[in-house]
C-alpha cells in the first residue's frame, strides 16, 4: 500500500468515526435529561447508545444502593423485566432454524397436558401475543395473590392446567400476555433437556460475546454488581423486592453495554445469526387482515419517520427500554433503578436530540369537546341488591369471594384483598372501580348461578354461585 492509499484510507476511518460521534451539544442535552437523578440519595440508572457499531454515550447516574450510598456504573447489572422476552423468542427461532419445532405447531405438541381450548394455539400465537389465554398475573389478582407474593413458572403451569376458556379465539386480537412467554420455557426445556438460564447462556449470551447478562430464576440470589431497586412515593423512596420468581417474559439481568451489543445485530447480525435476527422482526396480521405490530417478542413500528425495534421492561422498582433504529445504525439501551424513571420516554427525547423529525406534517382536525353520558337501560334504583349477595368459587382458580350486602352497597369480600365496594353499572353488570368488571349469569329460571369476572388480561373466568 503506498502512502496515497494510506492516507485515503486513515481518512476513510476519521470520516466514519466523525460521523459516529455526538456532538458536544447533543451530549450536553442528553446529560441534562438526568439532572434529578445525580441530586444526593436519588436512584438512578445506566444509559449507552451506539451508533455504527461503535459506543458513543455511555454514562451512569445515581445511587445504585440507597442503603449503602453505592453509585450506579455503566457496568451495573440490572433486572430488565419485559425486554427479556426478545431473547426468549430467540430461543424458540434457534430450534426452529435446528428444525427441532416449527414456531406454526400446536403447544400440546410439546406440552400434551395443556387443556384443550377448542381451538389450535401455536407458538406463533404466543410470540405475537395473539394466543388468547389469560396472562398470569391477572389470574393471580382474582385468585387472591398479592402483588409481594412470590410467583413462579411452576406457578402459572398448575393453574393454567385448570383453565377452560381462552380471552378470544387464537389470532382475532392482540393482548399482551405474559403466559406465552413463559411457556415458550417449559417447551425449550422440554425439546433441550436442559433448564432454560443454562441453555439461554450456552446457545445466546456467550456467542453472541454478552458476558453479563444471565437468567435469574432466583430473585433472592446474591449476585455481584446488580443494582437495588426502589419505589418512588410522595414522601421518598422505598426498597422494590422482585418477588416475581419466573423466567421467559421476564427476569433476564444485564448491562447497557451487553445490550448494545445485542441490537448492533438488528444492524449489522454477528456471521450466522443474520436470518435469526430477521426473523424476529416477524410480524403476521389477526385473523381478519388487520396488523399487528409486535413481532417475535419485539415492537415494530416508526418514531419520527425512521423504523424502529424496541421494547420497555418493568419489574419491581426496575424500568428499561430498549430500541433500535436500523436505518440510523442506531441502538439506545436504558436501565434504571426507580419505578418513576419513565425509561420509555427518556428514549423518545434521546431519539428527539439525535435524529431530525422526518415524519410527515399532518393537519389536526379538533374533536368537539363534549361528554355523552351513557344510557342506562332502566333505572338501577328499583333493582333488588340483595339477589347479587352470596358466595362464589372459581375452580379455574381455586379461589373464593363472597358478595354481601352493607348499608345498602353492595360489597366484596376476598380472604386476601379484603373487602372493596362493587357499583352497580346495570342489571346484572357490576364493577369493582380499578380491579375488575363482574358479568351476571342466570339460568332459565332467572336464577344467579354465577358470574364472570374480567381483569384486564383475563377474561370472563368464571365463579360458580355456591
Amino acid at each position: 500500500m503506498n502512502l496515497k492509499q494510506l492516507l485515503l484510507l486513515l481518512s476513510f476511518f476519521i470520516y466514519i468515526s466523525a460521523n459516529a460521534q455526538l456532538s458536544q451539544l447533543q451530549s450536553q442535552k442528553i446529560d441534562s435529561l438526568f439532572a434529578a437523578w445525580i441530586e444526593e440519595g436519588h436512584p438512578g440508572g445506566a444509559i449507552g447508545i451506539m451508533r455504527k457499531g461503535e459506543i458513543v454515550y455511555s454514562k451512569a447516574f445515581g445511587l445504585a444502593s440507597l442503603e449503602y450510598g453505592v453509585p450506579n456504573a455503566t457496568e451495573t447489572i440490572f433486572n430488565t423485566g419485559s425486554v427479556s422476552k426478545q431473547f426468549t423468542a430467540m430461543g424458540i427461532v434457534l430450534l426452529h432454524q435446528r428444525g427441532l419445532l416449527s414456531v406454526d405447531d400446536d403447544i400440546r405438541k410439546y406440552l400434551p397436558d395443556m387443556p384443550d381450548f377448542g381451538h389450535k394455539i401455536t407458538i406463533r400465537h404466543m410470540l405475537h401475543h395473539t394466543s388468547g389465554m389469560r396472562s398470569l398475573h391477572a389470574m393471580l389478582a382474582l385468585a387472591g395473590w398479592r402483588e409481594d407474593d412470590s410467583r413462579t413458572n411452576e406457578d402459572l403451569y398448575r393453574f393454567m392446567l385448570k383453565q377452560k376458556d381462552l380471552n378470544f379465539v387464537p389470532g382475532e386480537e392482540y393482548l399482551y400476555c405474559n403466559t406465552g412467554y413463559m411457556l415458550m420455557v417449559n417447551i425449550i426445556e422440554n425439546i433441550t433437556k436442559e433448564k432454560f438460564p443454562q441453555w439461554m447462556n450456552a446457545n445466546i449470551f456467550e456467542p453472541l460475546g454478552m458476558a453479563n447478562t444471565y437468567v435469574e430464576d432466583r430473585y433472592d440470589r446474591i449476585v455481584p454488581n446488580n443494582a437495588t431497586s426502589y419505589y418512588q412515593e410522595k414522601d421518598g423512596f422505598y426498597r422494590a423486592v422482585e418477588y416475581w420468581g419466573y423466567v421467559g417474559s421476564g427476569n433476564m439481568h444485564s448491562t447497557t453495554k451487553d445490550l448494545l451489543t445485542w441490537l448492533h445485530n438488528f444492524n449489522e447480525p454477528k456471521p450466522g445469526w443474520e436470518a435469526a435476527f430477521e426473523m424476529l422482526k416477524t410480524t403476521d396480521k389477526l385473523n381478519d387482515g388487520s396488523d399487528n405490530n409486535y413481532a417475535f417478542g419485539v415492537n415494530v413500528g416508526e418514531f419520527n419517520g425512521y423504523d424502529k425495534v424496541s421494547h420497555g421492561g418493568a419489574i419491581g422498582g426496575f424500568r428499561a427500554n430498549v430500541s433500535v433504529y436500523p436505518e440510523e445504525e442506531l441502538g439506545i439501551a436504558i436501565l434504571t433503578n426507580f419505578s418513576s424513571s419513565n425509561a420509555g420516554r427518556i428514549e423518545r427525547n434521546i431519539a428527539n436530540i439525535l435524529l431530525v423529525d422526518k415524519s410527515p406534517e399532518t393537519d389536526e382536525i379538533a374533536s368537539p369537546n363534549s361528554k355523552t353520558e351513557p344510557e342506562l337501560d332502566e333505572d338501577v334504583s328499583k333493582i333488588n341488591l340483595q339477589d347479587y349477595t352470596g358466595k362464589f368459587y372459581s375452580p379455574e382458580l381455586e379461589s373464593t369471594m363472597d358478595i354481601y350486602l352493607e348499608d345498602n352497597q353492595l360489597m366484596i369480600h376476598h380472604a386476601r384483598h379484603g373487602d372493596f365496594p362493587i357499583n352497580l353499572v346495570k342489571k346484572d353488570q357490576l364493577e369493582i372501580p380499578g380491579f375488575a368488571t363482574l358479568d351476571v349469569v342466570r339460568n332459565k329460571k332467572k336464577k344467579i348461578t354465577g358470574v364472570n369476572i374480567s381483569n384486564g388480561r383475563a377474561r370472563n373466568v368464571w365463579f360458580e354461585k355456591q
